[in-house]
Protein backbone atom coordinates (compact mmCIF):
# COMPACT_ATOMS: atom_id res chain seq x y z
CA UNK A 1 0.00 0.00 0.00
CA UNK A 2 1.26 3.54 -0.77
CA UNK A 3 3.25 5.06 2.09
CA UNK A 4 3.74 1.77 3.92
CA UNK A 5 6.68 -0.58 4.06
CA UNK A 6 6.59 -3.70 1.95
CA UNK A 7 5.81 -6.85 3.95
CA UNK A 8 6.79 -10.22 2.57
CA UNK A 9 4.34 -13.00 3.43
CA UNK A 10 6.13 -16.34 3.72
CA UNK A 11 3.15 -18.45 4.79
CA UNK A 12 1.47 -20.83 2.36
CA UNK A 13 -1.05 -18.93 0.27
CA UNK A 14 -4.63 -19.58 1.33
CA UNK A 15 -3.70 -21.00 4.75
CA UNK A 16 -5.06 -19.58 8.00
CA UNK A 17 -1.56 -18.35 8.83
CA UNK A 18 -1.38 -16.52 5.48
CA UNK A 19 -4.65 -14.65 5.97
CA UNK A 20 -3.72 -13.81 9.55
CA UNK A 21 -0.42 -12.31 8.42
CA UNK A 22 -2.22 -10.54 5.56
CA UNK A 23 -4.66 -8.86 7.95
CA UNK A 24 -1.81 -7.89 10.28
CA UNK A 25 0.02 -6.30 7.35
CA UNK A 26 -3.07 -4.30 6.37
CA UNK A 27 -3.39 -3.12 9.98
CA UNK A 28 0.24 -2.02 10.03
CA UNK A 29 1.36 -4.61 12.55
CA UNK A 30 4.93 -5.83 12.40
CA UNK A 31 5.25 -9.41 11.18
CA UNK A 32 6.17 -11.97 13.79
CA UNK A 33 9.82 -12.89 13.86
CA UNK A 34 10.44 -16.08 11.95
CA UNK A 35 12.32 -18.66 13.98
CA UNK A 36 14.92 -20.46 11.92
CA UNK A 37 14.28 -24.19 11.77
CA UNK A 38 16.65 -26.43 13.67
CA UNK A 39 19.48 -27.75 11.51
CA UNK A 40 18.78 -31.25 10.25
CA UNK A 41 21.51 -33.79 10.97
CA UNK A 42 22.50 -35.94 8.01
CA UNK A 43 20.57 -39.20 7.97
CA UNK A 44 18.16 -38.00 10.68
CA UNK A 45 14.39 -38.22 10.84
CA UNK A 46 14.27 -34.43 10.54
CA UNK A 47 16.32 -34.44 7.35
CA UNK A 48 14.11 -37.15 5.84
CA UNK A 49 11.01 -35.07 6.61
CA UNK A 50 12.58 -32.04 4.91
CA UNK A 51 13.26 -34.07 1.77
CA UNK A 52 9.72 -35.42 1.83
CA UNK A 53 8.22 -31.92 2.07
CA UNK A 54 10.28 -30.83 -0.94
CA UNK A 55 9.30 -33.84 -3.05
CA UNK A 56 6.82 -33.65 -5.95
CA UNK A 57 4.82 -36.47 -4.30
CA UNK A 58 4.21 -34.30 -1.23
CA UNK A 59 3.53 -31.10 -3.16
CA UNK A 60 0.83 -32.74 -5.28
CA UNK A 61 -1.19 -33.67 -2.18
CA UNK A 62 -4.26 -31.64 -1.26
CA UNK A 63 -3.60 -28.61 0.94
CA UNK A 64 -5.41 -30.15 3.90
CA UNK A 65 -3.53 -33.45 3.55
CA UNK A 66 -0.17 -31.69 3.38
CA UNK A 67 -1.10 -29.66 6.45
CA UNK A 68 -2.05 -32.54 8.75
CA UNK A 69 0.83 -34.74 7.66
CA UNK A 70 3.35 -31.96 8.21
CA UNK A 71 1.87 -31.13 11.62
CA UNK A 72 2.10 -34.75 12.68
CA UNK A 73 5.68 -35.20 11.46
CA UNK A 74 6.90 -31.85 12.79
CA UNK A 75 5.58 -32.80 16.22
CA UNK A 76 7.74 -35.93 16.10
CA UNK A 77 10.72 -33.83 14.99
CA UNK A 78 10.42 -31.64 18.08
CA UNK A 79 11.59 -34.48 20.31
CA UNK A 80 12.84 -37.25 18.01
CA UNK A 81 14.10 -35.31 15.00
CA UNK A 82 17.72 -36.34 15.50
CA UNK A 83 16.96 -40.08 15.40
CA UNK A 84 18.89 -41.84 12.60
CA UNK A 85 16.34 -43.27 10.19
CA UNK A 86 18.55 -46.20 9.18
CA UNK A 87 18.28 -47.53 12.74
CA UNK A 88 14.53 -47.06 13.14
CA UNK A 89 12.58 -50.29 13.68
CA UNK A 90 8.91 -51.18 14.06
CA UNK A 91 9.20 -50.97 17.83
CA UNK A 92 10.33 -47.34 17.59
CA UNK A 93 7.40 -46.44 15.33
CA UNK A 94 5.05 -48.25 17.71
CA UNK A 95 6.36 -46.18 20.61
CA UNK A 96 5.83 -42.98 18.65
CA UNK A 97 2.27 -44.10 17.93
CA UNK A 98 1.59 -44.94 21.56
CA UNK A 99 2.69 -41.51 22.79
CA UNK A 100 -0.72 -40.30 21.63
CA UNK A 101 -4.23 -41.74 21.93
CA UNK A 102 -6.93 -42.92 19.54
CA UNK A 103 -7.39 -40.67 16.51
CA UNK A 104 -4.26 -38.62 17.16
CA UNK A 105 -2.19 -41.80 17.43
CA UNK A 106 -3.55 -43.12 14.14
CA UNK A 107 -3.01 -39.80 12.37
CA UNK A 108 0.63 -39.76 13.46
CA UNK A 109 1.08 -43.35 12.32
CA UNK A 110 -0.51 -42.62 8.93
CA UNK A 111 1.88 -39.70 8.43
CA UNK A 112 4.90 -41.83 9.32
CA UNK A 113 3.72 -44.62 7.03
CA UNK A 114 3.34 -42.14 4.15
CA UNK A 115 6.80 -40.70 4.86
CA UNK A 116 8.58 -44.05 4.77
CA UNK A 117 6.53 -45.35 1.84
CA UNK A 118 7.81 -42.39 -0.16
CA UNK A 119 11.34 -42.77 1.25
CA UNK A 120 11.62 -46.42 0.17
CA UNK A 121 10.49 -45.63 -3.35
CA UNK A 122 12.81 -42.61 -3.50
CA UNK A 123 15.67 -44.84 -2.24
CA UNK A 124 16.26 -42.60 0.76
CA UNK A 125 15.93 -45.64 3.06
CA UNK A 126 16.20 -49.35 2.44
CA UNK A 127 13.26 -50.51 4.56
CA UNK A 128 9.94 -49.23 5.88
CA UNK A 129 9.82 -49.67 9.68
CA UNK A 130 6.18 -48.55 9.79
CA UNK A 131 4.87 -51.09 7.30
CA UNK A 132 3.72 -53.72 9.82
CA UNK A 133 2.63 -51.34 12.59
CA UNK A 134 -1.15 -51.42 12.92
CA UNK A 135 -3.55 -48.61 13.63
CA UNK A 136 -5.04 -48.33 17.11
CA UNK A 137 -8.48 -49.93 17.28
CA UNK A 138 -11.08 -47.99 19.21
CA UNK A 139 -14.82 -47.52 19.06
CA UNK A 140 -16.12 -44.34 17.50
CA UNK A 141 -19.29 -43.24 15.77
CA UNK A 142 -17.41 -40.61 13.79
CA UNK A 143 -19.00 -37.25 13.06
CA UNK A 144 -22.50 -36.74 14.42
CA UNK A 145 -25.06 -37.08 11.63
CA UNK A 146 -27.60 -34.26 11.70
CA UNK A 147 -31.20 -35.16 12.47
CA UNK A 148 -34.21 -33.53 10.79
CA UNK A 149 -34.99 -31.73 14.06
CA UNK A 150 -31.46 -30.28 14.18
CA UNK A 151 -31.76 -29.02 10.60
CA UNK A 152 -35.04 -27.29 11.48
CA UNK A 153 -33.51 -25.79 14.62
CA UNK A 154 -30.58 -24.44 12.60
CA UNK A 155 -32.95 -22.98 9.98
CA UNK A 156 -35.01 -21.26 12.69
CA UNK A 157 -31.90 -19.56 14.10
CA UNK A 158 -30.44 -18.75 10.67
CA UNK A 159 -33.23 -17.83 8.21
CA UNK A 160 -32.93 -17.41 4.45
CA UNK A 161 -30.61 -14.57 3.54
CA UNK A 162 -28.00 -15.31 6.20
CA UNK A 163 -24.54 -16.69 5.48
CA UNK A 164 -24.85 -19.64 7.93
CA UNK A 165 -28.10 -20.77 6.24
CA UNK A 166 -26.43 -20.63 2.82
CA UNK A 167 -23.43 -22.55 4.13
CA UNK A 168 -25.62 -25.29 5.58
CA UNK A 169 -27.58 -25.64 2.34
CA UNK A 170 -24.43 -25.75 0.22
CA UNK A 171 -22.98 -28.64 2.22
CA UNK A 172 -26.24 -30.55 2.57
CA UNK A 173 -27.39 -30.39 -1.04
CA UNK A 174 -23.93 -30.88 -2.53
CA UNK A 175 -23.09 -33.76 -0.16
CA UNK A 176 -19.65 -32.14 -0.13
CA UNK A 177 -16.96 -31.59 2.44
CA UNK A 178 -16.00 -28.26 3.95
CA UNK A 179 -13.15 -27.90 1.42
CA UNK A 180 -15.80 -28.20 -1.32
CA UNK A 181 -18.20 -25.70 0.25
CA UNK A 182 -15.59 -22.93 0.36
CA UNK A 183 -14.88 -23.31 -3.37
CA UNK A 184 -18.42 -23.49 -4.73
CA UNK A 185 -19.55 -20.44 -6.67
CA UNK A 186 -21.81 -19.26 -9.51
CA UNK A 187 -19.67 -21.04 -12.10
CA UNK A 188 -20.66 -24.40 -10.59
CA UNK A 189 -24.39 -23.93 -11.29
CA UNK A 190 -24.96 -24.85 -14.93
CA UNK A 191 -28.32 -25.50 -16.61
CA UNK A 192 -30.00 -26.30 -13.32
CA UNK A 193 -27.25 -28.68 -12.25
CA UNK A 194 -24.49 -28.50 -9.67
CA UNK A 195 -21.18 -29.51 -11.23
CA UNK A 196 -17.83 -29.51 -9.46
CA UNK A 197 -14.73 -31.60 -8.80
CA UNK A 198 -14.36 -32.67 -5.19
CA UNK A 199 -11.33 -31.16 -3.49
CA UNK A 200 -10.27 -34.42 -1.86
CA UNK A 201 -7.67 -36.21 -4.01
CA UNK A 202 -8.37 -33.87 -6.92
CA UNK A 203 -4.73 -34.05 -8.08
CA UNK A 204 -4.41 -37.82 -7.74
CA UNK A 205 -7.82 -39.38 -8.28
CA UNK A 206 -10.37 -36.64 -9.03
CA UNK A 207 -14.08 -37.22 -8.50
CA UNK A 208 -16.46 -35.17 -10.66
CA UNK A 209 -19.93 -34.46 -9.25
CA UNK A 210 -22.87 -33.70 -11.55
CA UNK A 211 -26.20 -33.63 -9.73
CA UNK A 212 -29.47 -31.67 -10.04
CA UNK A 213 -29.35 -28.36 -8.17
CA UNK A 214 -32.03 -28.70 -5.50
CA UNK A 215 -34.66 -25.90 -5.59
CA UNK A 216 -34.08 -25.23 -1.86
CA UNK A 217 -30.38 -24.69 -2.56
CA UNK A 218 -31.11 -22.33 -5.47
CA UNK A 219 -33.51 -20.39 -3.22
CA UNK A 220 -30.82 -20.05 -0.53
CA UNK A 221 -28.27 -18.88 -3.10
CA UNK A 222 -30.67 -16.27 -4.51
CA UNK A 223 -31.51 -14.96 -1.03
CA UNK A 224 -28.01 -15.26 0.43
CA UNK A 225 -25.17 -12.76 0.62
CA UNK A 226 -23.52 -11.94 -2.69
CA UNK A 227 -19.94 -13.11 -2.96
CA UNK A 228 -17.45 -13.00 -5.78
CA UNK A 229 -16.13 -16.17 -7.33
CA UNK A 230 -17.36 -18.15 -4.31
CA UNK A 231 -20.72 -18.09 -2.54
CA UNK A 232 -19.10 -17.94 0.89
CA UNK A 233 -16.63 -15.26 1.96
CA UNK A 234 -15.08 -14.14 5.23
CA UNK A 235 -15.81 -10.81 6.88
CA UNK A 236 -12.76 -9.53 4.97
CA UNK A 237 -14.36 -10.43 1.62
CA UNK A 238 -11.86 -13.22 1.08
CA UNK A 239 -12.57 -16.91 0.39
CA UNK A 240 -12.62 -19.12 3.47
CA UNK A 241 -9.91 -21.66 4.07
CA UNK A 242 -11.31 -25.12 4.90
CA UNK A 243 -10.11 -24.92 8.51
CA UNK A 244 -11.28 -21.35 8.91
CA UNK A 245 -14.70 -22.25 7.55
CA UNK A 246 -14.93 -25.30 9.80
CA UNK A 247 -14.22 -23.18 12.89
CA UNK A 248 -16.66 -20.47 11.81
CA UNK A 249 -19.44 -22.95 11.03
CA UNK A 250 -18.92 -24.74 14.35
CA UNK A 251 -19.63 -21.48 16.19
CA UNK A 252 -22.77 -20.88 14.13
CA UNK A 253 -23.95 -24.38 15.10
CA UNK A 254 -23.38 -23.56 18.76
CA UNK A 255 -25.40 -20.37 18.34
CA UNK A 256 -28.28 -22.50 17.05
CA UNK A 257 -27.96 -25.07 19.84
CA UNK A 258 -27.08 -27.79 17.35
CA UNK A 259 -24.40 -30.42 18.13
CA UNK A 260 -23.70 -31.04 14.45
CA UNK A 261 -20.70 -29.92 12.43
CA UNK A 262 -20.02 -29.45 8.72
CA UNK A 263 -19.08 -33.06 7.97
CA UNK A 264 -22.14 -34.30 9.83
CA UNK A 265 -24.30 -32.75 7.10
CA UNK A 266 -22.54 -34.87 4.49
CA UNK A 267 -23.31 -37.95 6.58
CA UNK A 268 -26.91 -36.82 6.99
CA UNK A 269 -27.60 -36.51 3.26
CA UNK A 270 -26.03 -39.93 2.68
CA UNK A 271 -28.28 -41.41 5.36
CA UNK A 272 -31.38 -39.71 3.90
CA UNK A 273 -30.55 -41.06 0.45
CA UNK A 274 -30.20 -44.57 1.86
CA UNK A 275 -33.48 -44.26 3.77
CA UNK A 276 -35.15 -43.18 0.52
CA UNK A 277 -34.19 -46.57 -0.94
CA UNK A 278 -31.41 -45.17 -3.14
CA UNK A 279 -29.12 -47.96 -4.26
CA UNK A 280 -25.47 -47.97 -3.23
CA UNK A 281 -24.40 -46.90 -6.72
CA UNK A 282 -26.98 -44.08 -6.77
CA UNK A 283 -25.72 -42.90 -3.41
CA UNK A 284 -22.12 -42.99 -4.65
CA UNK A 285 -23.00 -40.82 -7.65
CA UNK A 286 -24.09 -38.06 -5.25
CA UNK A 287 -21.52 -38.33 -2.46
CA UNK A 288 -18.53 -39.26 -4.60
CA UNK A 289 -17.58 -42.30 -2.53
CA UNK A 290 -15.34 -44.60 -4.55
CA UNK A 291 -16.11 -48.04 -3.11
CA UNK A 292 -19.21 -49.95 -2.07
CA UNK A 293 -17.64 -50.61 1.31
CA UNK A 294 -17.65 -46.88 2.05
CA UNK A 295 -21.41 -46.51 1.54
CA UNK A 296 -22.45 -49.88 2.96
CA UNK A 297 -22.70 -48.56 6.51
CA UNK A 298 -25.27 -45.97 5.39
CA UNK A 299 -27.42 -48.42 3.44
CA UNK A 300 -27.10 -51.10 6.14
CA UNK A 301 -28.25 -48.71 8.88
CA UNK A 302 -31.14 -47.48 6.73
CA UNK A 303 -32.32 -51.02 5.93
CA UNK A 304 -32.46 -52.22 9.53
CA UNK A 305 -35.98 -50.92 10.36
CA UNK A 306 -37.42 -52.29 7.10
CA UNK A 307 -35.70 -55.64 7.62
CA UNK A 308 -37.02 -55.78 11.19
CA UNK A 309 -40.56 -55.10 9.94
CA UNK A 310 -40.22 -57.84 7.33
CA UNK A 311 -38.86 -60.30 9.90
CA UNK A 312 -41.70 -59.68 12.35
CA UNK A 313 -44.31 -60.05 9.59
CA UNK A 314 -42.81 -63.44 8.71
CA UNK A 315 -42.89 -64.41 12.37
CA UNK A 316 -46.57 -63.48 12.68
CA UNK A 317 -47.47 -65.29 9.48
CA UNK A 318 -45.54 -68.39 10.50
CA UNK A 319 -47.03 -68.65 13.99
CA UNK A 320 -50.30 -70.15 12.65
CA UNK A 321 -49.09 -72.48 9.94
CA UNK A 322 -48.54 -75.57 12.19
CA UNK A 323 -51.79 -77.65 12.41
CA UNK A 324 -52.65 -78.09 16.11
CA UNK A 325 -53.61 -81.78 15.62
CA UNK A 326 -50.26 -82.65 14.02
CA UNK A 327 -47.45 -84.31 15.96
CA UNK A 328 -45.45 -81.07 15.92
CA UNK A 329 -48.50 -79.06 16.96
CA UNK A 330 -49.18 -81.39 19.93
CA UNK A 331 -45.58 -81.06 21.12
CA UNK A 332 -45.83 -77.27 20.85
CA UNK A 333 -49.06 -77.35 22.87
CA UNK A 334 -47.40 -79.36 25.65
CA UNK A 335 -44.49 -76.90 25.69
CA UNK A 336 -46.80 -73.88 25.87
CA UNK A 337 -48.82 -75.50 28.68
CA UNK A 338 -45.65 -76.09 30.68
CA UNK A 339 -44.41 -72.53 30.09
CA UNK A 340 -47.77 -71.06 31.13
CA UNK A 341 -47.73 -73.12 34.34
CA UNK A 342 -44.23 -71.87 35.20
CA UNK A 343 -45.24 -68.29 34.53
CA UNK A 344 -48.37 -68.63 36.70
CA UNK A 345 -46.31 -70.07 39.57
CA UNK A 346 -43.90 -67.12 39.36
CA UNK A 347 -46.61 -64.41 39.33
CA UNK A 348 -47.75 -62.75 42.56
CA UNK A 349 -51.04 -64.13 43.89
CA UNK A 350 -54.02 -62.42 42.31
CA UNK A 351 -52.37 -61.81 38.90
CA UNK A 352 -53.10 -63.96 35.88
CA UNK A 353 -50.87 -64.56 32.89
CA UNK A 354 -51.62 -62.48 29.81
CA UNK A 355 -51.86 -65.54 27.57
CA UNK A 356 -53.29 -68.99 28.27
CA UNK A 357 -52.76 -72.15 26.19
Amino acid sequence: MPGKAKVRLTQEYGSDAFWGAYRDALAGKSPSKVVAPEKAEKGSFRELCGKYYASPEFKILDVSTRAWRKRALDLVCQTKGSLPVDRMESKHVRRLRDELEKGAANQRLKAIKALFSWAVEAEEVSANPARDVKLVRYKTNGHHSWTVDEVLRFEKRWPLGTKPRLAMMLIYFSAGRREDAVRLGPSHIQNGRLRFTQAKNEHRSPVDIDIPADPHLLEAIAAGPRGGDTFLETQYDEPFTPNGFGNWFRERCKDAGVPGRAHGLRKAIAARLAESQATAHELMSVTGHRTLEEVERYTRAARKPQMADSAMMKLQAGSIIVPPDSEVGQEEEKSLTKQAHLVAMALPRGLEPLFSP
